[in-house]
């Protein structure tokens, strides 16, 4: 891998990480990737795009292999029909690293900052808030009364902590985890991102 920028964002949910990271790829003309990674992931591995769905940041705790039907399989593979959510991951995680090859990256979740340890110039960056302000959030962006906002991000980060435990070996929203841990509910979302590019543009002096 090159010397590129490459920026992997864990966030808690209703904290801001998608908009915070699409404004740092635009701070460092990188490319995004979100749920666009499910897409690359398919591509590279010739499965629907489905199952990758399915899966998503969900730890693959399963007691065997499940099948995958032939309808299924985009264009044809060279990889047996049965794979485990070891093998999505697999299949996602080869797909980060090619992208990270090719040039300046911001990632979203998916394990990314373990995924690329070893990249030279990658930044792990963990946005959080307080609990009442994300549960505002959800409520807004998700037309949620408050109890349904509470109970949604609870659920969704409990399967999110779990993925990212199970795959890295740390701890989910821990601090050591991660370069730099922010709150956005303080400065808000632009200054937030000025905040992190910041700390990125003077860890890469």
């Amino acid at each position: 891998m090159n010397n590129n920028v490459i920026i992997c964002v864990g966030r808690q949910l209703g904290a801001g990480g998608h908009e915070i990271g699409r404004m740092l790829a635009q701070e460092f003309n990188a490319a995004y990737y979100d749920r666009e990674l499910l897409n690359l992931a398919a591509k590279e591995s010739g499965f629907s795009e489905k199952f990758f769905e399915q899966n998503d940041e969900r730890k693959g705790f399963l007691k065997g292999l499940f099948n995958v039907q032939t309808a299924h399989i985009s264009g044809g593979s060279l990889y047996d029909s049965n794979f485990s959510q070891e093998r999505l991951f697999q299949f996602q995680s080869d797909a980060i690293r090619k992208a990270a090859a090719e040039g300046p990256c911001v990632f979203v979740g998916r394990c990314a900052d373990y995924i690329l340890r070893d990249c030279p110039g990658m930044t792990s960056i963990f946005i959080t808030a307080p609990f009442d302000y994300r549960v505002q959030q959800v409520m807004n962006n998700h037309g949620m009364d408050a109890n349904a906002a509470r109970k949604f991000i609870l659920h969704r980060e409990s399967i999110r902590a779990e993925y990212y435990n199970y795959y890295t070996g740390k701890k989910w929203g821990q601090a050591s985890s991660y370069d730099l841990c922010i709150d956005a509910s303080i400065l808000g979302a632009e200054k937030t991102k000025q905040l992190i590019a910041e700390f990125i543009k003077a860890r890469m002096k």
